[in-house]
Parts: structure tokens; sequence; C-alpha cells
């Protein structure tokens, strides 16, 4: 048997971080077992599916590198097949129409309200002759779901779940209109994409039961179940807008890597003891169901932040700076020249060490461009005598060589002429050469930026506080 997964989001809105998880298990599960994964849009709702949310959705999953083995499927566009099955359900007696009006369907529900049980449909069409409707009603078709006896699906995280049949009620598979309701579309469309293992949210374990009856009443081979537990938030309750971004998009935004963002949804609520730093390839080998926790995971932005930090610091520095430079160019508002782009990727091994973003990093790269903003810090540094500290410098920085060793040496014999400790005498100029009270190595920013550059911007200090 091939294994053949799918990941089915609704374009509806964005891909929720929940749904990016979902289908990154469903991907390495695939490629674990040599199997195909497959993305079914799930595009039956018209009203409120749109081409952006759907654009999206491929956007965000192309970045995570999460792609299909075969052309995705379009629900909407199957609806012809969907019927279709429905009327092979009703003429194999697992289907009936019903003719109810909305307001018997009405007084069901609130009589079932008032005895405390569920709102449901009661049964009414279910053995009665069509001959008998009324006019003017036009029916539904309601499956026949079986109303004795018991069900078990044994499922891959959750483990045996049973249900006793009398709890599901008849579900429409047809509406008045013709148009297939998405429990119907979901298992036909499931089977014939040959769809061995359902791996998705557990907020869709109570629809495998009512979906594995309609598999047994067509006489379709039955999938197996594998329900995730959701995401939280860190006070426990279930991720949302105010625990912060639950667009996948958004965290591209934020500056964080394909490869780190992947790694994180993987271990939440999946383990391979206590490995944290899980490359892909790993990830393939190593991926399981029975890795897959019960308990909801929690979402934590300060591990998503290191995890992060440790990607970034190990990752290429051409391709770093391929990410980064959208970031750059947009706060800076223009091009970067080709010196400038030098300048940067030769910085990035000590730029890196500190960036937890590919927004931090590219705002610590600007120092290779221009000054930054000095912060309050970087202020506090550019005292009367640390400006005369800087005067008495700048004749020795004009005439050695720009190499890291022979600049350090130089600021080492300034500062004991001065009879000042090093850093009393490196602190203003890092802010005269940065903007910034911390860099990278400043012998090393100095020397990448080179004398010219370097001693323009210790002038244009010293010159600004000239009275």
């Amino acid at each position: 048997m091939t294994v053949r997964v799918r990941f089915a989001p609704s374009p509806t809105g964005y891909l929720h971080i929940g749904g990016a998880r979902t289908a990154l298990f469903n991907y390495l599960f695939a490629k674990h077992n040599k199997g195909k994964y497959l993305l079914r849009i799930e595009d039956t709702d018209r009203e409120r599916s749109t081409p952006e949310a759907i654009e999206a959705i491929f956007a965000s999953l192309n970045w995570l590198g999460i792609n299909s083995d075969e052309e995705p499927v379009f629900q909407f566009s199957r609806a012809e097949r969907h019927v279709e099955v429905a009327h092979q359900l009703l003429k194999s007696g697992n289907a009936y129409y019903c003719y109810c009006s909305p307001e018997e369907l009405q007084a069901m529900r609130e009589e079932a309200t008032a005895k405390k049980l569920p709102p449901r449909y009661n049964g009414m069409w279910r053995d009665r002759d069509p001959s008998t409707a009324p006019a003017g009603i036009k029916p539904v078709i309601r499956f026949k779901s079986p109303q004795e006896g018991s069900l078990t699906i044994n499922d891959h995280v959750q483990g045996a779940v049973t249900i006793q049949n009398a709890q599901l009620d008849d579900m429409v598979l047809l509406r008045a209109d013709g148009t297939p309701t998405y429990m119907l579309s979901v298992v036909v469309d499931d089977h014939d994409m040959e769809i061995t293992h359902i791996i998705r949210g557990d907020d869709h374990l109570n629809n495998a039961f009512r979906q594995h009856h309609i598999y047994q009443a067509m006489d379709w081979n039955i999938p197996e179940f594998a329900h995730i537990p959701l995401i939280h938030g860190a006070d426990g309750a279930k991720l949302s807008k105010r625990h912060g971004a639950t667009s996948a998009d958004v965290y591209r935004d934020l500056g964080f890597l394909p490869e780190a963002m992947k790694n994180y949804l993987l271990r939440l609520g999946w383990a391979h003891g206590d490995d944290e730093i899980i490359n892909e390839e790993q990830a393939i080998e190593w991926f399981s169901l029975e890795g897959i926790g019960r308990s909801p995971a929690r979402f934590d932005m300060a591990k998503l932040h290191n995890l992060n930090g440790h990607y970034i610091r190990h990752a290429d520095n051409a391709y770093l700076f391929g990410l980064m430079k959208p970031f750059i160019e947009k706060q800076l508002e223009c091009a970067l020249s080709s010196d400038e782009k030098g300048r940067i990727l030769q910085g990035m091994t000590g730029l890196k060490e500190r960036a937890k973003t590919l927004i931090e990093l590219g705002e610590s790269s600007i120092i290779y461009v221009q000054l930054l903003p000095f912060d309050e810090k970087a202020t506090s540094l550019l005292t009367t005598d640390n400006i005369n500290h800087l005067k008495n410098l700048l004749p020795k920085l004009e005439i050695c060589d720009f190499s890291q060793d022979v600049l350090e040496a130089t600021l080492r014999s300034s500062a004991e002429e001065l009879g000042i400790k090093l850093g009393q005498l490196a602190g203003p100029l890092r802010v005269a050469i940065t903007g910034r009270s911390v860099s990278p190595s400043l012998f090393e920013v100095m020397s990448i930026l080179g004398k010219e550059e370097s001693l323009k911007r210790i002038k244009k200090i010293i010159n600004s506080f000239q009275t």
C-alpha cells in the first residue's frame, strides 16, 4: 500500500499556525513512508471562500516548503461527483428524502432543548413513503445512520474511541437546492484521492464517526485516522489572536526563517527523545504518528525566537542576505548599492550572532550603510571628555592600517596615553562608528567600512559637538 495523505484547508482566511502544523505532519508522514502528500482546497463555502485566501494559503505553504506531490484539488469543482454518490446512497437504501419544513425542524430543536438534549433531527422521514410528502417542499437527502450498536475508531493519536450509534442523527447529504454538504464531499474526495491516512485536528474527531458510516455504506476502504490535539497559548487557552499572531504568513513577515518555523511546529506536540534542533532530513527519518502526544501543545514565542536565532547563526551568509535584503531596503526606502551589499556580506558572521529575527539582522546590518539613530545609552557616552578622547585618537587612525589587529593595537596605545581603560575609548568610538553602544566587534566593523568611511563618521561626531 502506498501511503497517501492530504491537507485540506478552507480558503476563508489565512493559513492558521495549527493548519500549518497539520500540513507539516501530513507531509512528514508521507515522506517517511515514501508516499504522497496532497493538497485539497475545500472551497465549497462560496460566500466566504476567496481567491486572495487561496493565494495566501499557497504562499504560506510554499514559504514553508510543504509542497503537494500532485496538482491541488478544488472541492467545489467536484460537486457533480458528490451529488452522484448521494444518489447512489439513496438507491442502495442508505439515504432518503426528507421533506421537513423549516418550522418542523425548529420545533424539533426546541423540543430537544426543553428536554436538555442536543438539538437534532428526529428521523421523522426516515421510513415514510415519499408519496405522502407535502406539496411545495423541496426535500433534502439525509444519510440513514445506523441506530443500534456502537462504533470504535482506533485512532493513531487518541487511541480507541467508541460512541453509541444512537448518538448520531441522520445528517444531510444534499441540501434542498441540490448542493452537497461538507460531510459528504470530504468522504467522496478522500476516497477518490485514494487517501490512506487522515491526519487532522482533534476538533474533527466527532466527524470521523459520521464519515466512517458513509465509507461503510459505499463499501469503500476506510482510511486510518490520527486526530492531533489543538495548539494552545501560554495561558492554556485555545490559540487565538489575543495570544499574538496566528497566521503563518505573519511569521514570515516578522523575520522568521522557514526552517526554524518548521522545526518549531514539529516540536509542538511531537517529540523524538530530547532532540530540539531537528532538520528536515532528520524529521522525515524520525517522524511517526506514535510520537504525537494527546495533550494540547503550548505556543511559546520566546522559544520560537531562540530557535530562530539558532538557525540564523548557522545559516549561509548569502542565503541570509537574500532573505533580509527586503527588510533593509524597506527601512532605508532605497535600494542597496553593490558596495553596501559587499560590506553587509562581509560583516554577516558578526551580525548574525545576536539576531533572533531577520528584521533584527537587517536593522543591525544598517551600520554598514549609515549611522543608526542614537539610542539613549549611546547618547550618554558622547560626553565632552569622550569627544576629546576621539579628537586625540583621530590623528593616529588617519595614519594607521585598517586591519583589525592594527586598529586594536592603535586603540590600546591611545587609551594608555590618555590614562583610561580600553573600554572608555572603545565605547564612544563604537557610537561614532555605528550609532549604538552595542555592535559586532568594533575592529571588524571599522575594517569592513574602511578608513575613508570610518574617519568620515568620527569627524562628523566630533564636528557636531564643536561650539
